[in-house]
């Protein structure tokens, strides 16, 4: 075995950039940065991803809820749609105890009276006579004088012994 000696030329010159000695004292913080970028990033995407799927459960959660809502609305607006068909409303006022209307009589913006009103009276009772309802029809220009027209062209219930007397109005099936 023979002792080397000086390095010459080229692998002289690449003695000269290594470093002589141990080095390991320069590549640890270098590894530990390293590493802790690596650790840092699995973190963050680990707590990104639970997030993500949070927030696709609450997603999912409020799909469906919007969808029992949807299926509530829609039954509800068939109800009201099936309360307010007209026979619905019809026997709906009967049960109220509302009967159709007489014939109306119209006021002009001059205040004469067109037509000659008529009471309510419910199918099942006799009708009353009408305060009036002997006299002629009205004049061909249609119109009736006012002191001719009805005090109370609204049908009352006959008073009973029983029941005091009220000066309300009967309801009207318009529901107004």
């Amino acid at each position: 075995m023979t002792k080397q000696g000086p390095l010459k030329g080229r692998a002289a010159r690449l003695g000269r950039l290594m470093p002589s000695g141990p080095s390991t004292a320069a590549r640890t913080p270098f590894v530990l940065l390293v590493v802790l970028l690596l650790g840092g990033g699995l973190i963050s995407l680990l707590l990104l991803n639970s997030a993500l799927n949070q927030g696709s459960f609450k997603l999912s959660e409020l799909k469906k809820k919007t969808t029992e809502l949807t299926d509530e609305e829609q039954a509800l607006q068939r109800d009201v749609d099936d309360s307010a068909a007209p026979d619905a409303l019809e026997r709906r006022a009967r049960e109220l105890g509302m009967v159709p209307g007489g014939s109306p009589a119209f006021l002009d913006p001059d205040g004469k009276v067109r037509g000659v009103p008529s009471e309510a009276v419910s199918p099942t009772s006799s009708p009353r006579p009408t305060p009036g309802a002997d006299r002629t029809p009205p004049a061909p220009g249609g119109s009736v004088k006012p002191a001719e027209t009805p005090r109370n062209p609204v049908s009352k219930p006959p008073a009973t012994p029983d029941t005091p007397k009220t000066t309300a109005t009967a309801p009207t099936t318009s529901g107004r």
